[in-house]
């Protein structure tokens, strides 16, 4: 089951063809339709059309995703964001505009929302909590813990 939006849907049916594709891509991001076409023996034709497919049925879809370190990012905070006296969604919005914030989910429990937050070193962690976050109308309190080790850093979402 995925879940967009709100709703719950199905999800989509996926042949071994659809996950041998999916698996060559994650092995290389960088690989062309032919390349994916002869590790499979297929023409590339199959593979584009697969491909395609998959991204109408939103099945998947190709990305490219940057290393932290790459851009020099150096610090990894999660932050926990209690809301007061606004929409939470609308908080939410608001902070996914910082270039720093790399993602922003809404949350139940604890916590209104969760930040994921890069910075490039411990220097700034003070001035982006207390004149960035803290400063948008809303935000009531935060909460902090700064990672120290990267345990796993994927964005296979759904093993298959």
């Amino acid at each position: 089951m995925q879940i967009r939006n709100g709703r719950a849907s199905a999800a989509p049916s996926l042949s071994t063809l659809d996950e041998k594709i999916i698996a060559a891509l994650r092995k290389n991001g960088r690989a062309t339709n032919q390349d994916i076409a002869d590790q499979l023996s297929i023409t590339s034709a199959t593979v584009s059309a697969r491909l395609q497919k998959m991204e109408e049925a939103r099945a998947m879809r190709v990305v490219a995703v940057s290393d932290f370190s790459a851009w020099g990012y150096n610090v990894i905070i999660a932050v926990g964001v209690r809301v007061q006296g606004r929409d939470v969604h609308d908080v939410g919005r608001e902070l996914a505009t910082f270039a720093e914030i790399l993602s922003v989910n809404v949350m139940s429990g604890t916590y209104d929302l969760e930040l994921l937050v890069a910075l490039h070193d411990f220097s700034e962690i003070q001035e982006f909590l207390y004149q960035h976050i803290s400063a948008v109308e809303g935000v009531a309190q935060i909460d902090s813990g700064i990672a120290v080790d990267i345990v796993k850093f994927e964005f296979n979402v759904a093993p298959l």
